[in-house]
């Protein structure tokens, strides 16, 4: 008697690796406002020390989703909060940044529509399929976090050009992945098809 070959796959465990390293995200996201917020973000050490953090939480945002793939750790549970704690952070050091008057509020708010926009089009056609991350999301992700640390680190004016040249690039390139996001999204939902994409 063969052995019955559509047989439902383990049920993976939502306390593992790939989910820790998302909840530790999210975790220093406060942590990191309150470094920001010492002295009026006018403290050396403790601007260093905030970015140290930011840092340090983007890193786990490159890193969950690789071993969640690699190591067959994805979970609902990650889908869900993975994105949730990507957009606090980067809403956090935005947000902070133009508190504190070193970033024009626009530049936040396209940003973060943008942010919010795709994940609540991730929620519109998640039961249709998942939109794979193209090489622009990926590229506007790292300029986002390089053009952040820059702005966050205490450094001399003579560097701003370089860091508004390098949030300009980071704008473009979210209007831009923002856009086709959009796009593929009403695609993959007018198709109709319950599928996974590649």
């Amino acid at each position: 008697m063969s052995a019955v070959a559509d047989e439902t796959p383990p049920r993976v465990s939502n306390i593992n690796i790939a989910n820790i390293l998302t909840c530790t995200r999210l975790l220093l996201v406060p942590v990191f406002v309150v470094a920001l917020f010492v002295d009026d973000g006018t403290s050396t050490a403790w601007r260093i020390g905030a970015t140290a953090l930011f840092a340090l939480a983007s890193f786990t945002d490159q890193v969950d989703g690789w071993v969640a793939r690699r190591y067959g750790l994805v979970t609902d549970f990650g889908k869900i909060a993975d994105p949730i704690a990507d957009k606090a952070l980067t809403g956090a050091a935005l947000i902070g940044l133009s508190v504190l008057g070193e970033l024009y509020w626009w530049v936040t708010i396209v940003i973060a529509v943008r942010e919010i926009g795709v994940t609540l089009l991730r929620f519109w056609v998640i039961r249709y399929g998942v939109i794979a991350a193209s090489r622009g999301g990926k590229a506007k992700t790292l300029t986002q976090i390089a053009a952040i640390v820059l702005f966050l680190l205490p450094l001399p004016a003579w560097t701003d050009p370089v860091s508004w040249t390098l949030m300009g690039i980071a704008i473009a390139l979210t209007v831009v992945t923002g856009a086709d996001y959009v796009l593929r999204a009403v695609r993959l939902r007018a198709g109709g098809t319950r599928t996974v994409a590649p």
